[in-house]
């Protein structure tokens, strides 16, 4: 379906606000939601305060076009449409950041595995989010790419080094990229910044 639980939102947005890109892509975009917040917490919350003065880039890949609507024109600079697959190669910017959540499960082994070496060719971060126990799933809202293809587990992620997996019940949730130790480093730590920054200060 074009959307995720919720039970992962804390997650993926605070390793959203910690890698703190200046380009992002979002792959999958569904509803939205992702590019959303990630407009929202990395543009409001950098200390500006001028609304809609936006200085980052917010692209986004969606393979079923039924899915756009006018306020994903809002939110992402440019929505491609087609199979982040064929697409990535044919993009001329390079990304900070890329989303990859609840995408992964869509294809198989062998086109996941191509799908994050085009990601690591083009972003010099990934976030991949995909469900630990994988249901049943053909097409769903009209969309033949809703389907679930293949079961993915962290030894699926062997190949890539650079890389560490944040605990959650529901979703396996892996950053790669250059920054994965920086990031790392950063989320034991980022509560007490945060509370120092915005509510003692």
């Amino acid at each position: 379906m074009p959307s995720s639980h919720s039970n992962q939102l804390n997650e993926i947005v605070r390793l959203i606000c910690l890698t703190d890109p200046q380009s992002l892509l979002d792959i999958g975009i569904g509803f939205g939601k992702y590019g959303f917040l990630a407009r929202e917490y990395l543009e409001l919350w950098d200390g500006r305060e001028k609304y809609g003065d936006w200085k980052r880039r917010i692209d986004g890949i969606e393979v079923f076009p039924q899915y756009v609507t006018p306020m994903h024109k809002i939110i992402y600079n440019n929505v491609y449409i087609g199979n982040a697959i064929d697409v990535l190669p044919a993009l001329k910017e390079n990304y900070d950041l890329v989303l990859l959540i609840d995408v992964l499960e869509h294809f198989d082994f062998q086109e996941g595995i191509r799908l994050l070496e085009e990601c690591k060719r083009r972003c010099r971060n990934i976030i991949v989010s995909t469900p630990r126990w994988m249901t049943a799933q053909k097409d769903a809202f009209g969309n033949p790419f809703e389907t679930h293809r293949f079961q993915w587990q962290r030894k699926h992620f062997v190949r890539f080094t650079d890389k560490f997996f944040v605990a959650h019940e529901l979703s396996l949730i892996c950053y790669i990229g250059d920054g994965a130790q920086q990031v790392k480093q950063k989320l034991p730590s980022e509560i007490k910044s945060l509370i120092k920054k915005y509510f003692l200060s």
